[in-house]
């Protein structure tokens, strides 16, 4: 499944379950379809950096397979960048955000 953010400055398609996981972060409850007004916007953002920054904290207690797991994947940070910049000029230019499954009726502003 695909999950595409889009405001009136720009559009974001993620796959769904890192989609989801981010929308969680920023306090949602990951709906599709869902929606941030504009207002709303600082505070998920800010949600959003917390629990970037409390996921990349180094774990001690890893094994080596799981260090090698997570080398070969892009981490969630390099992953959300795209969205972060939607929130970021979004909240710029006063937008509300909707988000919608891949390949379900476009979304209306």
């Amino acid at each position: 499944m695909l999950i595409t953010f889009e405001s009136k400055v720009g559009r974001v398609t993620m796959f769904g379950d890192v989609a989801l996981h981010l929308l969680r972060m920023m306090g949602n409850t990951g709906t599709v379809p869902g929606a941030l007004l504009a207002r709303d916007i600082p505070v998920a953002l800010e949600k959003l950096e917390q629990g970037l920054a409390a996921e990349a904290a180094p774990v001690s207690t890893s094994s080596e397979d799981e260090e090698e797991e997570r080398q070969e994947k892009p981490n969630l940070r390099v992953r959300a960048f795209p969205l972060i910049g939607l929130l970021k000029d979004s909240l710029k230019h006063g937008c509300d955000l909707l988000w919608e499954q891949e390949g379900t009726a476009p979304l209306k502003f």
